[in-house]
C-alpha cells in the first residue's frame, strides 16, 4: 500500500504551496495539496480529492462513498488513512 511517504510533492503552479497526485492500480488516485487556499493549508494541513482515471486522463470523483467533496484539514496520518481507503476500492479497470 502506498502512504503519505510515497508522495512526491512539487510547487503548486497557481498558489503558494505544494501539490501532488498519486494513482493506484484499481483506477483511482488522489490529489493532495497544501496551499494558501486549501482547506487547512493555513494550519499546515492537507486537502485531498479522490480521482478516477490515469495520470494522463482523470477527473475528481464523488461517487466512491469515501467523500462527497474534498477532504480538508488532514494530517499526514489522515492522508495515509484516506489513501488506503482509495486503494481498497474495487477496481474500475
Amino acid at each position: 500500500m502506498k502512504t503519505f511517504n510515497d508522495l512526491a510533492f512539487y510547487m503548486h503552479p497557481l498558489y503558494k504551496g505544494i501539490a501532488t497526485r498519486c494513482f493506484f492500480d484499481n483506477g483511482y488516485g488522489v490529489s493532495v495539496v497544501k496551499h494558501e487556499n486549501s482547506y487547512g493549508g493555513n494550519k499546515g494541513l492537507f486537502e485531498l480529492a479522490v480521482l478516477e482515471g490515469t495520470a494522463e486522463n482523470f477527473v475528481i470523483t464523488y461517487s466512491t462513498g469515501i467523500t462527497e467533496d474534498v477532504l480538508g484539514n488532514l494530517s499526514e496520518a489522515d492522508v495515509t488513512e484516506q489513501m488506503i481507503k482509495v486503494q481498497n476500492l474495487p477496481s474500475i479497470k
